[in-house]
């Protein structure tokens, strides 16, 4: 097993009076991509905006590159080098896609051991999305869904992050984009960068995950090698199936 870039232990998560989270466990290990899985309402969504400080009422412990980040805010756990991709995108409509990936600048980064992270410029971003190579100069609100999601993606990695989480990203985008999502994640898997992402496809997990944890009503009820829930069709009835 790779070493873990992030471990969670008994995660719990409240909005007002309603609990959502029952203390799942899990990690993401160094170059992995890790998939949570499970049905609408599952608390997927809600372990992602928890891991990055986003969810005002939560419990347990969150250790990034062996840090307990557990009790930090948002801009200090995105100065540690968690990126996050929000599933609503949250892209600067007014602003064009060359001044969205300038605000999403830092510095590069090192891991652990010295080595320098994998780092992003906008002509290395153009490489995976190519779209955005052509559109320079389009406001946010003038592009679609799919291209939305890309720059999101792309402004994301313009932070340097040493782990990415990304909230539903097949979510709601044409399968001409999806297949470009699913490319996209592996480059960013051979760069060496680590990627959480929430998902309730299974084919786009397929595609890009090693492995797998499944959420039902807040709590783990399954976890695996990708290749094991991709060949087991009993689990993915019981655990994914509407």
């Amino acid at each position: 097993m790779s070493a873990a870039m992030l471990e969670v232990d008994g995660l719990k998560a409240w909005y007002g009076a309603a609990q959502i989270l029952f203390a799942p466990s899990f990690h993401v290990g160094h170059g992995e991509v890790v998939a949570l899985m499970g049905r609408n309402g599952a608390g997927k969504s809600t372990t992602i905006r928890a891991l990055m400080g986003l969810v005002a009422q939560r419990s347990g412990a969150v250790r990034f590159l062996g840090e307990d980040i557990s009790r930090l805010r948002p801009f200090e756990i995105a100065r540690r080098g968690l990126g996050f991709v929000p599933e609503d995108r949250r892209i600067f409509s007014d602003l064009t896609v060359r001044e969205n990936l300038d605000i999403g600048r830092q510095p590069p980064r090192r891991h652990r051991d010295g080595r320098m992270a994998p780092s992003w410029t906008p002509e290395k971003l153009f490489a995976i999305f190519p779209n955005l190579a052509e559109m320079l100069e389009r406001r946010g609100a003038h592009m679609s869904g799919g291209e939305q999601q890309m720059l999101t993606v792309a402004r994301t990695l313009m932070g340097n992050p040493l782990l990415v989480m990304l909230d539903e990203p097949s979510e709601g985008v044409a399968p001409v984009i999806v297949e470009q999502m699913a490319n996209a994640i592996v480059e960013l898997k051979n760069e060496g960068l680590s990627v959480l992402l929430s998902e309730q496809n299974i084919h786009f997990a397929e595609l890009v995950c090693d492995r797998v944890y499944v959420l039902e009503k807040g709590q783990m009820q399954w976890h695996g090698p990708m290749a094991d829930l991709a060949g087991d069709l009993a689990a993915q009835r019981r655990l994914l199936s509407v």
